[in-house]
């Protein structure tokens, strides 16, 4: 990895389930074959320049730090493998200070200074938001990491797609069903007050009442307060279910303050996993948890049933059983989500295989090609599990897990399938001119 100044569908059901088993045959006919092509088969020694929009710095830090080591392990596996088309793979990497607006300027160095023939990787919702109309202007294909719906809501453009990880409106249709017939009927919410949140707001809030429930308080908090003992008043004293998702640098005093407002006579708890992201679930002052519950996208600690795919790619981003990594446990991963950079890489690599990509000429040929596909089974490729793309709608389907505290351990509880995310589509892309 090079730092950039030093050059350093609709869909239901039958769909999902006909697409997926269809799905490596069709792979392997589009000729997308892990180490088909060596570097010296390719039309041009140039590497393929990759910009990786990284949130170095600013309130998503702590993702980005273990997005570039995912990047550097995935990068590290396809140029081992023979590159993207005979080509190596070189990441050009931008701190865009997890700010919308240097997240823009960042795109413009990517195309106009550093040439790169891609973007990828940002997380936070505003960032995105801020960032993918100048890609569209630029003719710049943006592969964001981000979740949130404005992708599949039709807010951004053709040039912007999320392949490799699920949207919150998926993630919570999963997971409202679990919450309603386990934890509880009456739900107070604890969410960050930005696009991201705002999502989570209103879609869990429309997926629970389809359940039967209610949510019977919102409290927004600013994504940058360090201190929430203020906000914990405001939950009303019939709650069933606090669910919360918070992100920042605060998580562990979110989660702590939480725990001593409430001591041990707390309501049902269930969080999203972005609240205790790159910190330790045996943290001290975090033993409230105990049995409470919480969405991972990938389980951050092993499974007795792993796939090899997932052990695979856990030694390969270097973290132990517990998610952190090996050479440092007190570096916490945040491995629910950085999994999507190494799954979207491998897209990349896919779709410019399959586009036969030779330079920016063949952008167009690429979002085609990405838009084409359509199951993605599990392999090493993709180790979360089997993912379903709509081409339509830019936006990827896959698995959600439910994990339990026990013993400090988090332990997957339920899995929900593909088929349980899926929504109707709200936009088609492909309608739109490259």
């Amino acid at each position: 990895m090079t730092h950039g100044t030093k050059k350093h569908t609709h869909m239901n059901r039958r769909t999902a389930l006909t697409g997926l088993g269809a799905g490596v045959g069709a792979l392997a006919a589009a000729g997308v074959v892990p180490g088909s092509l060596g570097f010296a088969q390719a039309q041009s020694s140039a590497p393929i320049k990759i910009g990786f929009q990284k949130h170095a710095t600013g309130i998503g830090a702590a993702y980005g730090r273990w997005y570039g080591a995912t990047t550097d392990a995935a990068v590290k596996r396809i140029n081992d493998n023979g590159g993207i088309n005979g080509r190596p793979v070189e990441v050009v990497v931008e701190d865009d200070a997890t700010d919308p607006g240097r997240g823009a300027e960042v795109l413009e160095k990517f195309a106009t200074q550093h040439e790169c023939d891609v973007a990828f990787g940002a997380l936070f919702s505003h960032v995105v938001i801020g960032s993918a109309p100048r890609a569209g202007e630029l003719k710049l294909p943006y592969f964001v990491v981000s979740e949130g719906h404005h992708v599949a809501g039709g807010m951004l453009n053709r040039y912007t797609l999320q392949p490799g990880i699920t949207d919150v409106k998926s993630q919570v249709q999963s997971m409202a069903p679990f919450v309603a017939n386990n934890l509880g009927k009456k739900v107070t919410m604890i969410y960050p007050d930005f696009a991201f949140g705002h999502d989570h707001r209103d879609f869990f809030s429309e997926a629970i009442e389809a359940q039967g429930g209610e949510v019977i308080a919102k409290i927004a908090v600013p994504p940058t307060e360090t201190t929430f003992t203020r906000y914990f008043p405001n939950i009303p004293r019939d709650t069933d279910v606090i669910y919360h998702v918070m992100v920042g640098p605060a998580v562990l005093t979110f989660v702590k303050e939480l725990g001593e407002f409430f001591g041990p006579n707390r309501p049902e708890l269930f969080g999203f996993i972005d609240s205790l992201e790159a910190v330790d679930i045996k943290s001290p002052g975090l033993e409230f948890l105990e049995g409470s519950y919480f969405w991972e996208g990938m389980p951050r600690h092993a499974q007795a049933n792993d796939t090899e795919f997932q052990k695979n790619y856990r030694a390969a981003v270097g973290c132990n059983d517990r998610g952190a990594a090996v050479d440092d446990p007190s570096n916490v991963s945040t491995y629910a989500h950085m999994f999507g950079c190494w799954e979207t890489l491998n897209i990349i690599k896919a779709g410019m295989e399959s586009a036969n990509y030779q330079g920016p000429q063949d952008r167009p040929k690429l979002i085609e090609a990405v838009e084409a596909m359509s199951a993605l089974p599990a392999s090493d490729d993709y180790p979360q599990g089997d993912k379903l793309f709509n081409g339509k709608t830019h936006q990827t389907f896959g698995q959600q897990y439910i994990s339990k505290v026990t013993d400090g351990t988090l332990v997957v509880e339920h899995t929900a399938s593909i088929e349980d995310g899926l929504y109707e589509d709200e936009v088609d892309y492909t309608t739109q001119s490259l």
